[in-house]
């Protein structure tokens, strides 16, 4: 009974594996959308995002059988209401790589972003897919010291976040109004999904210890 108990829990740890990889591959493509105006790619991301969706309700489907069937107790309770956490948080990354999709279909032709910044949306781009990358490893590997990789890592989107910031209220802005507020809502797309890898290890890390993981250098 126990073994089929954990065979089920390791189940759960794929279809989480499964969803990293998922919002990963959104983001990737919907930034590769994004920076070659490419609607085809664009609606193809969109089209991929209900997937993930659909992966996320299997995953709480799972654990509410778990939940009713098994009365887990201890790390086993603390694993299936992190994986519902988790499920929750990747599919949020996921619909963070269905808004970058979108404002790409939505200024198609044109280039929603500027030449000049596409150095920096390239590495918000590939920092924050690496971010779900490095979770999808962690959950199937150890997850203790996750939480700090993913936060560090976070800083560097942060960084680029708020370059992309300074450059469109700075003099030197000549493209208007309009896109710094739509490329101001770009860069938080990728902030935001940064900021869910993080949450997401840390609660692995959580239900792999018992103990929440503190902010480093606290």
């Amino acid at each position: 009974m126990r073994e089929s108990f954990h065979g089920e829990l390791t189940k759960l740890g794929e279809q989480l594996t499964h969803m990293c990889r998922l919002a990963a591959e959104s983001m990737r493509q919907a930034s590769k959308a994004l920076l070659t105006a490419d609607l085809t790619l664009a609606e193809r991301v969109l089209d991929a995002d209900a997937d993930l969706d659909q992966a996320r309700a299997d995953c709480e489907t799972q654990a509410q059988a778990l939940l009713a069937l098994q009365a887990p107790v201890a790390g086993d309770l603390r694993t299936i209401l992190a994986a519902v956490y988790c499920a929750e948080k990747i599919e949020r990354m996921g619909d963070l790589a269905a808004h970058v999709a979108d404002t790409a279909r939505f200024t198609h032709p044109a280039h929603a972003v500027p030449a000049e910044l596409e150095p920096l949306f390239t590495d918000m781009s590939t920092i924050a897919a690496g971010m779900a990358d490095r979770l999808a490893e962690r959950i199937t590997s150890e997850a203790a010291g996750g939480f700090a990789e993913l936060d560090e890592t976070d800083q560097a989107v942060d960084t680029l976040h708020a370059r992309v910031l300074g450059l469109i209220t700075g003099r030197q802005w000549q493209h208007g109004v309009q896109p710094a507020t739509s490329l101001a809502l770009l860069a938080r797309f990728y902030e935001r999904f940064a900021d869910q890898a993080v949450s997401v290890a840390k609660r692995l890390e959580f239900a792999e210890t018992g103990e929440l993981p503190p902010k480093p250098g606290a």
